[in-house]
Protein backbone atom coordinates (compact mmCIF):
# COMPACT_ATOMS: atom_id res chain seq x y z
CA UNK A 1 0.00 0.00 0.00
CA UNK A 2 1.48 3.21 -0.96
CA UNK A 3 0.56 6.15 1.69
CA UNK A 4 -0.68 9.86 0.88
CA UNK A 5 -0.29 12.54 3.43
CA UNK A 6 -3.29 15.25 2.95
CA UNK A 7 -2.11 18.66 5.32
CA UNK A 8 -5.10 21.00 5.01
CA UNK A 9 -8.83 20.02 5.13
CA UNK A 10 -9.99 23.57 3.73
CA UNK A 11 -12.68 24.04 1.06
CA UNK A 12 -10.49 23.53 -1.76
CA UNK A 13 -9.98 19.77 -0.55
CA UNK A 14 -13.07 18.19 -1.52
CA UNK A 15 -12.69 17.03 -4.64
CA UNK A 16 -9.21 16.38 -4.10
CA UNK A 17 -10.22 14.10 -1.26
CA UNK A 18 -13.05 12.70 -3.16
CA UNK A 19 -10.87 11.93 -6.25
CA UNK A 20 -8.17 9.97 -3.77
CA UNK A 21 -11.06 8.16 -2.20
CA UNK A 22 -12.60 6.77 -5.47
CA UNK A 23 -9.39 5.93 -6.89
CA UNK A 24 -7.72 4.39 -3.26
CA UNK A 25 -8.77 0.90 -3.94
CA UNK A 26 -7.65 0.45 -7.07
CA UNK A 27 -4.61 1.69 -6.69
CA UNK A 28 -3.93 0.99 -3.59
CA UNK A 29 -3.65 3.81 -1.46
CA UNK A 30 -4.08 4.88 2.14
CA UNK A 31 -4.66 8.40 2.80
CA UNK A 32 -4.24 10.55 5.81
CA UNK A 33 -6.08 13.90 6.39
CA UNK A 34 -4.13 16.18 9.09
CA UNK A 35 -5.37 19.63 10.30
CA UNK A 36 -5.49 21.61 12.92
CA UNK A 37 -8.77 21.72 13.17
CA UNK A 38 -9.72 17.81 13.80
CA UNK A 39 -13.34 18.32 12.81
CA UNK A 40 -12.75 19.31 9.25
CA UNK A 41 -10.81 16.23 9.08
CA UNK A 42 -13.13 14.35 10.28
CA UNK A 43 -15.56 15.32 7.99
CA UNK A 44 -13.55 15.20 4.52
CA UNK A 45 -12.47 11.64 5.83
CA UNK A 46 -15.80 10.58 6.55
CA UNK A 47 -16.07 6.42 7.13
CA UNK A 48 -13.86 5.52 4.07
CA UNK A 49 -11.80 2.46 4.98
CA UNK A 50 -8.84 3.88 3.35
CA UNK A 51 -8.81 7.10 5.13
CA UNK A 52 -8.00 8.39 8.61
CA UNK A 53 -8.15 11.45 9.78
CA UNK A 54 -5.51 13.03 12.64
CA UNK A 55 -4.71 16.59 14.66
CA UNK A 56 -1.59 18.25 13.05
CA UNK A 57 -0.21 21.87 14.12
CA UNK A 58 2.01 22.23 11.21
CA UNK A 59 4.47 24.37 13.72
CA UNK A 60 5.04 21.47 15.48
CA UNK A 61 8.37 20.00 14.28
CA UNK A 62 8.13 16.39 15.52
CA UNK A 63 4.65 16.48 14.78
CA UNK A 64 4.90 17.19 11.41
CA UNK A 65 8.26 14.89 10.54
CA UNK A 66 6.15 11.75 12.11
CA UNK A 67 3.44 11.90 10.23
CA UNK A 68 5.66 13.12 6.98
CA UNK A 69 8.23 10.30 7.89
CA UNK A 70 5.57 7.53 7.55
CA UNK A 71 4.08 8.19 3.93
CA UNK A 72 5.31 8.12 0.34
CA UNK A 73 3.79 11.40 -1.32
CA UNK A 74 2.59 14.80 0.87
CA UNK A 75 -0.25 16.77 -0.92
CA UNK A 76 0.18 20.44 1.34
CA UNK A 77 -2.93 22.39 1.07
CA UNK A 78 -1.86 25.25 3.46
CA UNK A 79 -1.23 28.53 2.62
CA UNK A 80 1.90 29.15 0.52
CA UNK A 81 3.90 30.97 3.21
CA UNK A 82 3.63 27.15 5.26
CA UNK A 83 4.60 25.46 2.47
CA UNK A 84 8.56 25.19 2.99
CA UNK A 85 8.62 23.75 6.24
CA UNK A 86 6.84 20.90 4.83
CA UNK A 87 9.14 20.69 1.37
CA UNK A 88 12.53 20.75 4.00
CA UNK A 89 11.07 18.06 5.70
CA UNK A 90 10.14 16.13 2.43
CA UNK A 91 13.57 16.43 0.78
CA UNK A 92 15.22 14.67 4.26
CA UNK A 93 12.66 11.62 4.08
CA UNK A 94 12.85 11.51 0.42
CA UNK A 95 9.22 12.33 0.29
CA UNK A 96 7.40 13.37 -2.94
CA UNK A 97 5.22 16.73 -2.50
CA UNK A 98 2.65 18.24 -4.33
CA UNK A 99 1.04 22.02 -3.37
CA UNK A 100 -1.45 24.18 -5.82
CA UNK A 101 0.66 27.46 -4.37
CA UNK A 102 3.22 29.99 -6.22
CA UNK A 103 6.44 29.21 -5.85
CA UNK A 104 7.84 31.29 -3.21
CA UNK A 105 11.87 32.85 -3.46
CA UNK A 106 12.27 30.11 -0.71
CA UNK A 107 10.46 27.28 -2.16
CA UNK A 108 12.47 27.54 -5.10
CA UNK A 109 15.79 27.68 -2.91
CA UNK A 110 15.46 24.37 -2.22
CA UNK A 111 15.87 23.27 -5.74
CA UNK A 112 19.44 21.73 -6.01
CA UNK A 113 18.28 19.83 -2.67
CA UNK A 114 15.20 18.39 -4.17
CA UNK A 115 17.24 17.39 -7.36
CA UNK A 116 19.95 15.55 -4.96
CA UNK A 117 17.62 13.80 -3.05
CA UNK A 118 15.77 12.63 -5.89
CA UNK A 119 12.32 14.31 -4.72
CA UNK A 120 9.60 15.40 -7.49
CA UNK A 121 8.25 18.64 -6.18
CA UNK A 122 5.58 19.99 -8.68
CA UNK A 123 3.72 23.24 -7.26
CA UNK A 124 1.85 25.50 -9.00
CA UNK A 125 -0.76 22.52 -10.10
CA UNK A 126 -4.53 24.26 -9.13
CA UNK A 127 -6.63 26.19 -11.66
CA UNK A 128 -4.72 29.45 -11.55
CA UNK A 129 -2.08 28.78 -11.28
CA UNK A 130 -1.95 25.23 -12.52
CA UNK A 131 -4.46 24.40 -15.28
CA UNK A 132 -3.89 27.82 -17.00
CA UNK A 133 0.24 26.63 -17.27
CA UNK A 134 -0.87 22.87 -18.57
CA UNK A 135 -3.24 24.24 -21.16
CA UNK A 136 -1.16 27.18 -22.28
CA UNK A 137 2.19 24.75 -22.66
CA UNK A 138 -0.01 22.42 -24.68
CA UNK A 139 -0.34 25.57 -27.66
CA UNK A 140 2.19 27.08 -27.44
CA UNK A 141 4.74 23.78 -27.85
CA UNK A 142 2.38 22.89 -30.61
CA UNK A 143 3.00 26.12 -32.10
CA UNK A 144 6.94 25.88 -31.96
CA UNK A 145 6.49 22.37 -33.39
CA UNK A 146 5.57 23.53 -36.64
CA UNK A 147 7.80 26.54 -36.80
CA UNK A 148 5.98 29.19 -35.58
CA UNK A 149 7.23 32.47 -33.88
CA UNK A 150 5.52 33.80 -30.74
CA UNK A 151 3.81 37.23 -30.97
CA UNK A 152 1.86 37.66 -27.99
CA UNK A 153 0.37 35.53 -25.50
CA UNK A 154 -2.55 36.36 -23.18
CA UNK A 155 -3.75 34.48 -20.24
CA UNK A 156 -7.29 35.36 -17.88
CA UNK A 157 -8.94 33.63 -15.24
CA UNK A 158 -11.91 34.63 -13.29
CA UNK A 159 -13.90 32.73 -10.01
CA UNK A 160 -17.31 33.60 -11.08
CA UNK A 161 -20.90 32.87 -10.05
CA UNK A 162 -22.74 30.48 -12.71
CA UNK A 163 -25.20 32.02 -14.69
CA UNK A 164 -28.20 30.34 -13.21
CA UNK A 165 -27.23 32.11 -9.99
CA UNK A 166 -26.04 35.73 -11.06
CA UNK A 167 -29.34 37.31 -9.34
CA UNK A 168 -27.23 40.53 -8.13
CA UNK A 169 -26.42 44.05 -10.11
CA UNK A 170 -22.47 43.20 -9.24
CA UNK A 171 -22.82 39.85 -11.37
CA UNK A 172 -20.04 38.60 -8.82
CA UNK A 173 -20.37 36.37 -5.42
CA UNK A 174 -17.24 35.10 -3.76
CA UNK A 175 -16.23 32.00 -4.66
CA UNK A 176 -13.41 31.75 -3.04
CA UNK A 177 -11.36 33.52 0.23
CA UNK A 178 -12.87 36.86 0.45
CA UNK A 179 -9.79 38.49 1.92
CA UNK A 180 -8.21 37.93 -1.47
CA UNK A 181 -10.12 39.32 -3.38
CA UNK A 182 -10.49 42.57 -1.35
CA UNK A 183 -6.67 42.86 -1.68
CA UNK A 184 -5.92 41.74 -5.12
CA UNK A 185 -3.87 44.09 -7.17
CA UNK A 186 -2.18 45.69 -4.37
CA UNK A 187 0.96 44.02 -3.68
CA UNK A 188 2.80 46.39 -6.06
CA UNK A 189 2.42 47.34 -9.39
CA UNK A 190 1.29 45.44 -12.08
CA UNK A 191 3.95 44.30 -14.98
CA UNK A 192 3.70 43.07 -18.30
CA UNK A 193 4.69 43.84 -21.82
CA UNK A 194 3.11 44.99 -24.96
CA UNK A 195 4.13 45.03 -28.13
CA UNK A 196 8.01 45.58 -27.13
CA UNK A 197 7.01 48.41 -24.79
CA UNK A 198 7.13 47.25 -20.99
CA UNK A 199 4.31 48.83 -19.00
CA UNK A 200 2.86 48.74 -15.25
CA UNK A 201 -0.46 50.17 -13.88
CA UNK A 202 -0.21 50.85 -9.85
CA UNK A 203 -2.86 49.88 -8.23
CA UNK A 204 -4.98 53.36 -7.65
CA UNK A 205 -5.18 52.58 -11.99
CA UNK A 206 -5.32 48.85 -12.10
CA UNK A 207 -9.08 48.69 -12.56
CA UNK A 208 -9.43 51.26 -14.83
CA UNK A 209 -7.24 49.26 -17.43
CA UNK A 210 -9.01 46.48 -19.22
CA UNK A 211 -9.88 44.86 -22.16
CA UNK A 212 -12.97 42.73 -23.34
CA UNK A 213 -13.94 39.41 -25.13
CA UNK A 214 -16.55 37.19 -26.11
CA UNK A 215 -16.05 33.68 -24.56
CA UNK A 216 -18.59 31.18 -26.40
CA UNK A 217 -21.96 31.01 -25.40
CA UNK A 218 -21.48 32.46 -21.97
CA UNK A 219 -20.92 35.89 -23.49
CA UNK A 220 -18.75 39.07 -22.61
CA UNK A 221 -16.36 39.26 -20.11
CA UNK A 222 -13.39 42.21 -18.81
CA UNK A 223 -10.07 41.22 -18.15
CA UNK A 224 -7.70 43.65 -15.47
CA UNK A 225 -3.98 42.79 -15.58
CA UNK A 226 -2.68 40.25 -12.29
CA UNK A 227 0.56 40.07 -11.16
CA UNK A 228 3.64 40.11 -12.50
CA UNK A 229 3.32 38.41 -16.05
CA UNK A 230 6.96 39.40 -17.40
CA UNK A 231 8.30 36.20 -14.59
CA UNK A 232 6.26 34.02 -17.21
CA UNK A 233 8.74 34.89 -20.38
CA UNK A 234 11.40 32.53 -19.53
CA UNK A 235 9.21 29.98 -17.49
CA UNK A 236 7.18 29.31 -20.62
CA UNK A 237 10.57 30.18 -23.15
CA UNK A 238 8.82 33.19 -24.59
CA UNK A 239 11.69 35.41 -23.58
CA UNK A 240 11.92 37.54 -26.86
CA UNK A 241 7.83 37.56 -27.19
CA UNK A 242 6.51 41.46 -27.68
CA UNK A 243 3.44 40.78 -25.61
CA UNK A 244 2.30 39.18 -23.04
CA UNK A 245 -0.21 39.54 -20.50
CA UNK A 246 -2.16 37.95 -17.86
CA UNK A 247 -4.86 39.26 -16.53
CA UNK A 248 -8.33 38.70 -14.09
CA UNK A 249 -11.50 37.94 -15.76
CA UNK A 250 -15.22 39.74 -14.48
CA UNK A 251 -18.31 40.57 -16.50
CA UNK A 252 -18.36 43.98 -17.82
CA UNK A 253 -18.70 46.79 -15.23
CA UNK A 254 -17.13 45.21 -12.21
CA UNK A 255 -13.65 46.61 -12.33
CA UNK A 256 -15.02 49.98 -12.62
CA UNK A 257 -17.25 49.92 -9.95
CA UNK A 258 -14.76 48.19 -7.88
CA UNK A 259 -12.72 51.15 -8.79
CA UNK A 260 -14.98 53.27 -6.14
CA UNK A 261 -13.37 51.53 -3.15
CA UNK A 262 -9.59 51.69 -4.38
CA UNK A 263 -9.88 55.21 -4.93
CA UNK A 264 -12.10 55.86 -1.16
CA UNK A 265 -9.33 53.66 0.36
CA UNK A 266 -11.35 51.30 1.28
CA UNK A 267 -8.90 48.20 0.58
CA UNK A 268 -6.52 49.69 2.79
CA UNK A 269 -5.12 46.91 5.04
CA UNK A 270 -2.53 48.82 6.59
CA UNK A 271 -3.95 50.49 9.46
CA UNK A 272 -6.85 50.32 11.82
CA UNK A 273 -10.00 52.40 12.38
CA UNK A 274 -10.82 53.68 15.68
CA UNK A 275 -14.16 52.71 17.11
CA UNK A 276 -14.21 50.53 13.89
CA UNK A 277 -17.14 48.02 16.21
CA UNK A 278 -19.68 51.23 16.96
CA UNK A 279 -19.13 52.37 13.21
CA UNK A 280 -22.08 52.01 10.83
CA UNK A 281 -21.67 50.97 7.15
CA UNK A 282 -22.65 54.12 6.58
CA UNK A 283 -20.50 56.12 8.95
CA UNK A 284 -17.80 54.10 7.66
CA UNK A 285 -18.64 55.12 3.63
CA UNK A 286 -18.41 58.66 5.25
CA UNK A 287 -15.03 58.39 6.99
CA UNK A 288 -13.26 58.95 3.24
CA UNK A 289 -15.17 62.15 2.32
CA UNK A 290 -14.84 65.37 2.92
CA UNK A 291 -16.77 67.22 5.54
CA UNK A 292 -19.92 68.70 4.67
CA UNK A 293 -22.63 69.49 7.56
CA UNK A 294 -25.28 69.93 4.16
CA UNK A 295 -24.75 67.39 1.81
CA UNK A 296 -25.44 63.30 2.55
CA UNK A 297 -22.80 60.58 1.94
CA UNK A 298 -24.34 59.96 -1.46
CA UNK A 299 -23.77 63.18 -2.62
CA UNK A 300 -20.55 63.26 -1.84
CA UNK A 301 -19.16 60.63 -2.85
CA UNK A 302 -20.79 61.36 -6.33
CA UNK A 303 -18.96 65.07 -6.06
CA UNK A 304 -15.94 63.58 -5.17
CA UNK A 305 -15.52 60.49 -8.22
CA UNK A 306 -17.45 62.58 -10.51
CA UNK A 307 -20.42 59.67 -10.65
CA UNK A 308 -23.82 61.39 -12.73
CA UNK A 309 -26.82 60.78 -10.03
CA UNK A 310 -28.51 58.13 -12.72
CA UNK A 311 -25.18 55.79 -13.12
CA UNK A 312 -25.66 52.20 -12.56
CA UNK A 313 -22.98 52.93 -10.26
CA UNK A 314 -24.68 53.94 -7.41
CA UNK A 315 -27.18 51.47 -8.07
CA UNK A 316 -24.41 48.87 -7.38
CA UNK A 317 -23.41 50.81 -4.12
CA UNK A 318 -26.49 51.14 -2.79
CA UNK A 319 -27.81 47.80 -3.50
CA UNK A 320 -24.44 46.43 -1.43
CA UNK A 321 -25.27 48.64 1.63
CA UNK A 322 -22.42 50.82 2.35
CA UNK A 323 -24.78 53.86 2.80
CA UNK A 324 -27.38 51.71 5.41
CA UNK A 325 -27.03 52.09 9.04
CA UNK A 326 -26.05 48.71 10.11
CA UNK A 327 -23.19 48.43 12.50
CA UNK A 328 -19.92 46.90 11.67
CA UNK A 329 -19.37 45.57 14.83
CA UNK A 330 -15.68 44.26 14.39
CA UNK A 331 -13.21 45.71 16.74
CA UNK A 332 -9.91 47.17 15.78
CA UNK A 333 -10.62 46.52 12.05
CA UNK A 334 -8.85 47.75 9.24
CA UNK A 335 -11.18 49.52 6.42
CA UNK A 336 -9.84 46.41 4.13
CA UNK A 337 -11.58 44.17 6.93
CA UNK A 338 -14.83 46.13 6.83
CA UNK A 339 -15.08 46.37 3.51
CA UNK A 340 -15.02 42.57 3.16
CA UNK A 341 -17.61 42.54 6.08
CA UNK A 342 -20.15 44.31 4.40
CA UNK A 343 -19.74 42.43 0.88
CA UNK A 344 -20.11 39.14 2.44
CA UNK A 345 -23.71 40.49 3.79
CA UNK A 346 -24.27 40.33 -0.19
CA UNK A 347 -21.70 38.24 -2.00
CA UNK A 348 -21.69 35.27 0.29
CA UNK A 349 -23.28 32.13 -2.12
CA UNK A 350 -26.44 30.67 -1.13
CA UNK A 351 -26.58 26.75 -0.95
CA UNK A 352 -28.45 26.22 -4.00
CA UNK A 353 -25.88 28.28 -5.72
CA UNK A 354 -23.63 26.99 -8.46
CA UNK A 355 -20.25 28.63 -9.32
CA UNK A 356 -18.39 29.38 -12.75
CA UNK A 357 -14.65 28.71 -13.55
CA UNK A 358 -13.61 30.71 -16.58
CA UNK A 359 -10.03 30.34 -18.47
CA UNK A 360 -9.42 32.03 -22.02
CA UNK A 361 -5.72 31.94 -23.70
CA UNK A 362 -4.94 33.94 -27.00
CA UNK A 363 -1.93 33.19 -29.25
CA UNK A 364 -0.41 35.39 -31.55
CA UNK A 365 2.50 33.85 -34.18
CA UNK A 366 4.00 33.98 -37.16
CA UNK A 367 3.99 31.05 -39.53
CA UNK A 368 5.92 31.11 -43.04
CA UNK A 369 5.06 34.76 -43.08
CA UNK A 370 1.23 34.84 -42.15
CA UNK A 371 0.31 36.04 -38.99
CA UNK A 372 -2.29 34.05 -37.02
CA UNK A 373 -4.47 33.55 -33.58
CA UNK A 374 -5.38 31.09 -31.47
CA UNK A 375 -8.04 31.38 -29.20
CA UNK A 376 -8.37 28.58 -26.65
CA UNK A 377 -10.63 28.76 -23.70
CA UNK A 378 -12.19 26.47 -20.68
CA UNK A 379 -16.13 26.68 -18.11
CA UNK A 380 -16.11 24.51 -15.80
CA UNK A 381 -19.58 24.83 -13.67
CA UNK A 382 -19.65 23.96 -10.10
CA UNK A 383 -22.25 20.75 -9.42
CA UNK A 384 -23.21 22.08 -5.21
CA UNK A 385 -22.10 24.31 -2.56
CA UNK A 386 -19.14 21.54 -1.59
CA UNK A 387 -17.77 19.71 -5.33
CA UNK A 388 -17.95 23.80 -6.35
CA UNK A 389 -15.93 24.83 -9.66
CA UNK A 390 -13.23 26.11 -7.75
CA UNK A 391 -12.84 22.76 -5.85
CA UNK A 392 -13.04 20.92 -8.71
CA UNK A 393 -10.02 22.77 -10.61
CA UNK A 394 -8.14 23.29 -7.54
CA UNK A 395 -8.31 20.22 -6.21
CA UNK A 396 -8.30 17.41 -9.51
CA UNK A 397 -5.39 18.78 -11.11
CA UNK A 398 -3.21 18.28 -7.34
CA UNK A 399 -4.98 14.78 -7.18
CA UNK A 400 -3.85 13.87 -10.64
CA UNK A 401 -0.51 14.75 -10.57
CA UNK A 402 0.25 12.89 -7.34
CA UNK A 403 -1.71 9.81 -8.58
CA UNK A 404 1.00 10.20 -12.08
CA UNK A 405 3.98 10.94 -9.27
CA UNK A 406 2.74 7.77 -8.08
CA UNK A 407 2.48 5.61 -10.37
CA UNK A 408 6.03 6.79 -12.06
CA UNK A 409 4.57 8.53 -14.64
CA UNK A 410 6.09 11.62 -13.70
CA UNK A 411 9.69 10.85 -12.45
CA UNK A 412 11.83 14.18 -13.29
CA UNK A 413 12.83 15.35 -9.46
CA UNK A 414 13.47 19.04 -8.30
CA UNK A 415 11.14 22.08 -7.60
CA UNK A 416 8.76 22.30 -10.79
CA UNK A 417 5.58 23.66 -12.27
CA UNK A 418 3.51 21.62 -14.68
CA UNK A 419 4.86 22.69 -17.92
CA UNK A 420 6.08 20.13 -19.61
CA UNK A 421 4.73 17.23 -21.77
CA UNK A 422 5.83 14.33 -19.30
CA UNK A 423 3.20 16.43 -16.99
CA UNK A 424 1.06 18.19 -19.24
CA UNK A 425 -0.23 15.41 -21.73
CA UNK A 426 -1.35 12.84 -18.74
CA UNK A 427 -3.14 15.75 -16.62
CA UNK A 428 -4.95 17.53 -19.50
CA UNK A 429 -6.60 14.20 -20.84
CA UNK A 430 -7.45 13.12 -17.05
CA UNK A 431 -9.15 16.82 -16.70
CA UNK A 432 -11.37 16.10 -19.81
CA UNK A 433 -12.39 12.92 -18.36
CA UNK A 434 -13.96 15.32 -15.72
CA UNK A 435 -15.63 17.93 -18.16
CA UNK A 436 -12.54 20.00 -17.72
CA UNK A 437 -12.22 20.55 -21.43
CA UNK A 438 -10.27 23.67 -23.61
CA UNK A 439 -12.35 24.49 -27.01
CA UNK A 440 -9.65 25.48 -29.20
CA UNK A 441 -10.22 27.87 -32.44
CA UNK A 442 -8.47 30.15 -35.28
CA UNK A 443 -9.13 33.95 -35.48
CA UNK A 444 -8.13 36.13 -37.35
CA UNK A 445 -4.62 37.94 -36.70
CA UNK A 446 -5.62 41.29 -34.27
CA UNK A 447 -2.62 43.29 -33.94
CA UNK A 448 -1.89 44.60 -30.31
Amino acid sequence: MKKILVIGAGRSTYSLIKYLKQHSDNEGWKITIADFNLEWAQEKAGDHPNTSAVKLDVKDDEERKALIRDVDLVISMLPASMHVSVAKDCIAYKKNMVTASYISPEMEALDEDAKKAGVVMINEIGVDPGIDHLSAMKVLDEIREKGGKMLAFESFTGGLVAPESDNNPWNYKFTWNPRNVVLAGAGGAVKFIQEGQYKYIPYHQLFRRIEFMEIGEYGRFEGYANRDSLRYRKVYGLENIPTIYRGTLRRPGFSRAWDVFVKLGMTDDSYVLEDSENMTFRDFTNTFLAYNQHDSVELKLMHYLNIPQDSVLMDKLTWLGIFEKTKVGIKNATPAQVLQHILEQKWTMDPDDHDMIVMYHKFGYELNGEKHMIESSMVSIGRNSKETAMARTVGLPVAIAAKNILNGNITTPGVQIPITKEIYTPMLEELAEHEIIFTERELEYAGY
